[in-house]
């Protein structure tokens, strides 16, 4: 009996002892990164002014204006999508700045408006052939704080992908780029903090106007 009582008592002790959680688990093990997902943002910055896009967007109307702030398909008419435009004109922006094709519009611009982080109503809009920016002054790429293998990027990028507004990421050169449609510097901070500075950058397609 006191034998069978001892075995009881080691089984509970070992029992007990696989409850802690004291292993330090690899985090390129699985190809992810070392951040936990849970803690990205889940609202989206919104402008507390008028906003333009950073470069050229494609306004494309099959039927309602939408503002394509990403990829455009080179097809012809050409394919793209993005968010409505409340108060698009074709008749203020000149026959000779769009093009149409069985029923479909559409034209490069430089937009500036207002962004409520579903719609976008226009208050100005340059024209593709008449938009000459002045040149803008080239930034440094800043170095990456913290080291991450392909794998451990690969896993970030999927995470960043979930940020409000988020049009899509891509890897390259030690770091994550993800493209968002507004920040006000809150997500570039939250990825700062949360992967190291220089590791994420995040290219906003709206900027203050």
């Amino acid at each position: 009996m006191a034998l069978a009582a001892l075995l009881l008592t080691l089984t509970g002790l070992t029992a007990c002892g696989s409850d802690g959680d004291d292993t330090v688990a690899d985090p390129g093990a699985s190809g992810g990164s070392t951040s936990d997902a849970s803690a990205v943002p889940s609202e989206a910055p919104l402008p507390a002014g008028a906003v333009r896009t950073a470069n050229l967007a494609t306004v494309m109307d099959t039927g309602t204006p939408e503002l394509c702030l990403g990829p455009v398909a080179e097809s012809y008419p050409p394919q793209c999508g993005g968010p409505a435009i409340t108060n698009w004109d074709w008749t203020t922006h000149g026959q000779e700045m769009f093009e149409e094709q069985d029923g479909t519009r559409w034209g490069t611009y430089s937009v500036t408006g207002s962004w409520d982080g579903t719609a976008f109503e226009v208050t100005d809009a340059v024209p593709g052939p008449l938009y000459d920016p002045a040149p803008l002054e080239p930034s440094a790429t800043p170095t990456p704080e913290q080291d991450y293998s392909a794998g451990e990027l690969e896993g970030i990028r999927t995470e960043v992908e979930q940020l409000p507004g988020a049009q899509g990421a891509y890897v390259g050169e030690g770091q994550v780029t993800v493209e968002v449609m507004y920040d006000d510097g809150s997500l570039q901070e939250w990825a700062d903090e949360e992967y190291g500075a220089g590791v994420v950058l995040v290219t906003a397609l709206l900027v203050d106007a």
